[in-house]
């Protein structure tokens, strides 16, 4: 009675649901500063050098498959280590983990400034982008352990202020260090940022306790997939200059990469703890958002990173300038996931605006296609525009809808499933964009080798130092050739880097169609650590059910065999139904 009482003053105290809903929203804010400081430090990491890659690839006297490599190599290790940290996160404590993510990720960013040769940068980058990875799925795994899926809008203002000030920042910010400084100083900016992180995450984020668990890490699973996605790479960066795309080398690697991938699959089946469950894959929902998440890393990853060479290298364009030029796309991108996110926690209706993200993914991509070096660059804008806004209304949109149909043990797993898929994409997407405009760029400097010896010889002995440059295949630094050569050459790069964009525009309408065949389930009020506690109180809740009717049902069955008995046999039926009622 006392309790029902208290119970229902609380209930209908005036003013309680607000001042509950208010200390609940501060508990968050409380344990987002962290982990947004974290997210930040990330996004400023790998967007304070995307601006400069041509520069340093340039000093380091690297050519466009190192420049291609110097991407992937991050992609690869963000993809390949997502599954890996999302695995960890469903057997560890997951505070600890995204602080160890943070800690590989700066000193591997730091370590990258010192390198000297193209070989060193792309291990230092291979070694970011382990850590990045942990961020990628641990971030959104605590999201999901604070947040619920139809909250998570009401939040996505703050994230896309750090994304504003990460993606808009960074990119002018390493174009700026660049021109009047040294770029080597884009891999140090990080470092107070990730201190600061860190000690606001020992400080602001607690996580509810979870149960421990035997840790199980499929090890053999992360060889064979490592070894699969690898082969994999190599081949498509290297296929078509090194060796033909019909070769030995063709035959072995991709015969190897088979191999791996399907003894990757009869390790997945039989192993107890597999990196990434197949089982999941039973669920449609996760399936079908596995599809579309390609197709995004793909317009995310690649356009961005070949968009910058575009500024670059079609246009003449500094470091600094580059940065300035891609916010259009960013803009987009901040702007739909913003606005989107607030509509689906104000109506909890996701499905449309996926759909809507998917056409204008296909509309970008497909746009971006047209190009060329002199197009006005209000239509590049625009293509660019219409490119993040579809980014910004799918990625993560289907991060959310496989949450809120995963299991609570699985969300791990589940999340970083879809990232680690994204990630794949958009490191193949990459490496496939990069060898396209690799093989382009040289068939149309054939085609007019005439036009520009011609150009060359007019400009004498400083002639005969750019044409050393051109035929070594060294990435040029096209804002500082003559005028005569700056056209031919940008007029080149623009064809090359157009003919890669068109790779992306039938996978984007593959995911435009795993987009509407997605099951339109409403979205959960709930966080991760909610249902997991809500599924243990129903499972106690049965388990005593059945356990009181199982003594009701024996103590009837005794009170009737003592009634069928004879007085005689009833002396001691007061004591058995005694124990009946003990048992």
């Amino acid at each position: 009675m006392a309790a029902s009482a208290a119970t229902g003053s609380v209930a209908t105290a005036p003013g309680a649901p607000d001042a509950d809903d208010a200390r609940r929203h501060r508990r968050i804010l409380q344990a987002l500063t962290g982990l947004l400081l974290g997210m930040f430090v990330s996004m400023l990491a790998s967007t304070v050098v995307s601006t400069s890659l041509p520069v340093i690839v340039h000093d380091l006297g690297g050519d466009q498959a190192a420049f291609t490599w110097v991407v992937t190599a991050t992609l690869l290790t963000t993809a390949i280590s997502t599954p890996i940290w999302g695995k960890l996160a469903d057997l560890f404590n997951r505070k600890l983990l995204i602080q160890l993510s943070i800690v590989i990720f700066v000193v591997a960013t730091a370590a990258a400034g010192f390198s000297q040769d193209p070989g060193t940068l792309i291990a230092f980058r291979a070694v970011q982008g382990i850590g990045a990875g942990g961020l990628a799925a641990l971030s959104q795994i605590i999201m999901a352990d604070i947040i619920s899926p139809r909250e998570r809008g009401r939040y996505m203002g703050l994230f896309g202020a750090v994304m504003a000030v990460a993606t808009v920042g960074g990119p002018l910010l390493g174009g700026f260090i660049t021109d009047t400084i040294d770029w080597r100083w884009n891999f140090y900016i990080a470092v107070p940022f990730a201190v600061a992180a860190l000690i606001m995450l020992q400080r602001t984020l607690h996580l509810p306790a979870r149960p421990k668990t035997r840790a199980r890490i499929d090890y053999f699973g992360i060889v064979l997939l490592s070894t699969a996605v690898s082969l994999v790479l190599i081949w498509v960066t290297n296929a078509g200059s090194d060796y033909g795309w019909w070769s030995t080398e063709t035959i072995l690697m991709v015969g190897g990469a088979l191999l791996a991938a399907v003894a990757f699959v009869i390790v997945e089946l039989r192993s107890k703890e597999p990196l990434i469950p197949l089982t999941l894959f039973r669920d449609r929902t996760f399936t079908l958002a596995v599809i579309a998440s390609i197709s995004i890393g793909i317009a995310m990853f690649g356009t961005s990173v070949y968009l910058s060479q575009y500024m670059q290298l079609a246009r003449g364009a500094t470091p600094t300038e580059a940065g300035l030029m891609t916010i259009p796309m960013i803009a987009g991108l901040l702007i739909a996931s913003i606005v989107i996110g607030g509509l689906v926690t104000r109506h909890g209706h996701w499905k449309p605006y996926l759909i809507v993200g998917g056409v204008l993914l296909i509309a970008g991509s497909y746009l971006l296609s047209t190009i060329h070096y002199d197009t006005h660059f209000a239509l590049v804008s625009l293509y660019m525009f219409l490119l993040g806004s579809g980014v910004g209304m799918t990625m993560q949109n289907l991060v959310l809808i496989v949450q809120n149909t995963s299991k609570p043990s699985e969300i791990g797993v589940a999340s970083s499933g879809v990232a680690f898929f994204r990630s794949l994409g958009g490191t193949v997407g990459v490496s496939v964009m990069g060898a396209a405009l690799a093989t382009s760029a040289t068939d149309l400097f054939g085609v007019r080798k005439e036009e520009i010896g011609a150009a060359i010889a007019k400009l004498g002995e400083k002639g005969a130092a750019i044409a050393e440059q051109l035929q070594s295949g060294t990435i040029p630094q096209v804002s500082a050739l003559p005028e005569s050569i700056r056209v031919i050459v940008e007029d080149i790069y623009a064809q090359a880097i157009a003919h890669s964009f068109l790779i992306a525009v039938p996978l984007a309408v593959i995911s435009l169609i795993a987009i509407v065949f997605l099951p339109n389930i409403p979205l959960n009020r709930m966080t991760t650590s909610e249902r997991a506690a809500a599924s243990e109180a129903d499972l106690a809740t049965i388990t005593t059910a059945e356990g009181m009717s199982a003594l009701e049902a024996t103590a009837a069955e005794e009170r009737t065999d003592a009634a069928t008995r004879g007085p005689a046999e009833n002396t001691e039926a007061p004591a058995d139904e005694a124990s009946a009622r003990r048992r």
